[in-house]
């Protein structure tokens, strides 16, 4: 069995932050759908701020309501790593953000994927503690992107604040999405330090036995 870095308190899959979840998932192929096929970028927005606040409401009501689940702290990142994927591949089609964004932070991604997190679910762990920076970086990230597809589909000075904003929190939250990283690294590198026998499959999971 795996063992969660977080406390969980249920098994269940269909809780209300991980409906919340699904619905940030399915808003994924209807936002690319809106500004890539339509280009109707401002209920492109719209569905950008709904994934917003599901991710910020999500948390809340997880922890209010003792909802925090095993599905749900994967499932979670998850949502939040596609959602800011797929909506940069989509800016970055209608040229309204630089490919290498798109490069630099699926880089990390990747990184993470191919390094720390295979070694730790060989040891029986399926995630690490979420660090502050992490929520910070995804934060930003979410709110940078709206701002940007505003600011590019106006005209005015409104329409130009939204823009230096929305890429004032791009660059910042790409930092923070990078640092956050190589925090998780370092974290991921102590646990393995600490468990380095590698658990069978069907096996005890790292520290259970204690």
């Amino acid at each position: 069995m795996l063992m969660s870095a977080e406390p969980y308190d249920t098994d269940r899959v269909l809780t209300v932050p991980n409906v919340l979840s699904f619905i940030r998932l399915a808003g994924i192929p209807i936002f690319l759908w809106l500004l890539l096929a339509r280009e109707a970028d401002l209920w492109a927005v719209a569905v950008l701020a709904i994934g917003g606040a599901t991710d910020w409401l999500d948390g809340q009501l997880a922890r209010r309501w003792h909802q925090r689940s095993r599905l749900g702290q994967v499932l979670d990142p998850l949502a939040d790593r596609l959602y800011i994927l797929a909506t940069l591949i989509g800016l970055a089609m209608r040229d309204m953000v630089p490919w290498w964004l798109v490069a630099l932070l699926a880089a990390r991604d990747v990184v993470m994927a191919t390094t720390i997190w295979p070694a730790l679910r060989r040891r029986g762990f399926s995630s690490l503690p979420v660090h502050f920076l992490g929520k910070a970086a995804t934060f930003a990230l979410l709110y940078a992107f709206p701002l940007v597809l505003l600011g590019n589909g106006g005209t005015g000075f409104w329409a130009e604040m939204a823009k230096v904003v929305g890429w004032a929190c791009a660059i910042w939250g790409a930092a923070l999405y990078w640092w956050s990283g190589l925090l998780y690294l370092g974290q991921g590198a102590e646990v393995i330090r600490r468990f380095p026998r590698e658990i069978p499959a069907g096996g005890e999971s790292a520290g259970s036995s204690q």
